[in-house]
């Protein structure tokens, strides 16, 4: 083992849904490890704002616009990306919704929305990327899982389901592609400081924290919400030669939330 073998240089990276939050954080590292990054967002102001940002941090990325969960729309994507930048050697299904409510109060149509995008874009992105990493004679497939790929919240029975099943993507293509030198693993980001979550961190009128951020905190046993860049490392490790014998695990970044049963009640 080298340290080279951590290295990105060379590689194509296509990052699903980067123009911001957790996919730009992932680009960014695997860019400063020496990849080539493509990204897509749903819409050009999206991919616009995207270069905007990466061109900021230094990094020439190459955005498209496409809609994951459109077949048709992939391939073509996936064609344009070989014909332009090169043979996609690393793909990071990150694009993901996610619905907060009440299993008797969604419909059927918003169940299936967060299904379509958390699992069968991550199907058809995949499908689209396989045949040419086999030709190549190898390829990364990082997955961008959750801790509801293991646990069950209130109010988010579509994600849970999607991610779970996200998670089960990942164990068969590792299982299915794994003999041409594919390997397929997932990130399971715990509780990350985005600015999504911002209003769950900000301090009460009376100096208190927010009592969502009081239930993170103590349920982390590092006692702090995650960053982006907690993200990164084990991204660029999963994306390298050095992980080439790691295949089908998803590996939580959540600050041992998973491992942890609780502060016992004073």
């Amino acid at each position: 083992m080298e340290m080279k073998d951590f290295s990105l240089e060379g590689k194509v990276a296509l990052v699903t849904g980067a123009s911001y939050g957790i996919g730009f954080a992932i680009a960014s590292g695997m860019a400063k490890a020496g990849a080539t990054i493509v990204f897509n967002d749903i819409k050009q102001e999206l991919v616009d704002k995207g270069i905007a940002a990466y061109k900021e941090a230094g990094i020439e990325a190459h955005g498209y616009v496409c809609d994951v969960t459109d077949e048709d729309a992939v391939q073509a994507m996936v064609k344009q990306i070989a014909e332009e930048v090169g043979v996609i050697d690393i793909l990071v299904n990150n694009a993901g919704i996610i619905k907060r409510i009440p299993m008797c109060e969604m419909t059927a149509a918003q169940f299936r929305q967060v299904v379509d995008v958390d699992l069968n874009a991550p199907f058809i992105v995949s499908k689209a990327v396989i045949p040419a990493m086999i030709e190549k004679g190898h390829g990364k497939i990082i997955n961008i899982c959750s801790m509801m790929s293991e646990l069950g919240r209130e109010t988010v029975s579509a994600y849970a389901a999607a991610k779970g099943g996200l998670k089960m993507l990942t164990r068969n293509i590792a299982s299915e592609y794994g003999e041409y030198n594919i390997q397929c693993n997932g990130i399971g980001p715990g509780y990350i400081e985005t600015p999504q979550t911002a209003p769950l961190r900000e301090r009460q009128p009376d100096g208190s924290r927010h009592p969502f951020d009081q239930f993170i905190i103590a349920k982390t046993p590092a006692a702090r919400w995650g960053t982006t860049d907690d993200l990164v490392g084990p991204a660029v490790f999963l994306a390298s030669d050095a992980s080439n014998f790691v295949n089908g695990h998803v590996l939580y970044v959540d600050g041992g939330i998973l491992a942890y049963i609780g502060k016992q009640p004073q």
